[in-house]
């Protein structure tokens, strides 16, 4: 099970505001210094920052709390960071901020249950993990077969997804979307 972290509870503990929006570079760094002491706090391999009960986020809050939090913690031991409850407006302002730094993440979003990738991912990758949501844990031949491609171009996407954590990768070579629940 994933570490849940509401990102409005982060935001009213860093500055003292009866608002849900994130607005403004200040903030932005306040809200991921706090998500950052909270995730030091917990030993689950995966967490999920919930955006639901979030208002507004401009570019530079999406900056500071996603893209410059995930930069933060590719040191840490912490599996993987998705996020939860991502609002259409919010997911514009995030996919501009992990593209400055090339990164990619894991969003379920407020009106589809359904899990997405955020940010710079190839088109292999986008369609690697979308087979991976249809057919679940899987090793890299079903899903090449399932996308009538070569087995060493669906490794390429898996792998990559995998290191980017935003897929986990087994020992056994299988790969699957872990908890998203």
């Amino acid at each position: 099970m994933s570490a849940l972290i509401r990102v409005d509870l982060m935001l009213r503990e860093a500055v003292d505001t009866p608002y849900s929006d994130l607005v403004t570079r200040p903030t932005g760094a306040a809200v991921r210094d706090r998500v950052l002491t909270e995730m030091r706090d917990f030993s689950d391999d995966d967490a999920q920052l919930d955006f639901s009960e979030v208002g507004l986020m401009d570019f530079s809050c999406a900056d500071e709390v996603i893209a410059k939090l995930l930069v933060a913690i590719l040191e840490q031991p912490l599996q993987r960071l998705m996020l939860r409850g991502v609002h259409h407006n919010h997911a514009d302002a995030i996919e501009h901020a992990l593209a400055r730094y090339d990164l990619v993440i894991v969003a379920i979003g407020i009106e589809s249950p359904e899990p997405h990738l955020l940010g710079s991912a190839p088109d292999d990758w986008r369609d690697a993990f979308r087979m991976l949501i249809r057919m679940g844990r899987a090793a890299a031949p079903p899903v090449a077969e399932a996308l009538c491609w070569p087995v060493p171009r669906t490794v390429d996407a898996l792998q990559g997804l995998a290191r980017r954590r935003c897929v986990v990768a087994y020992p056994d070579a299988t790969f699957d979307l872990g908890a998203v629940a």
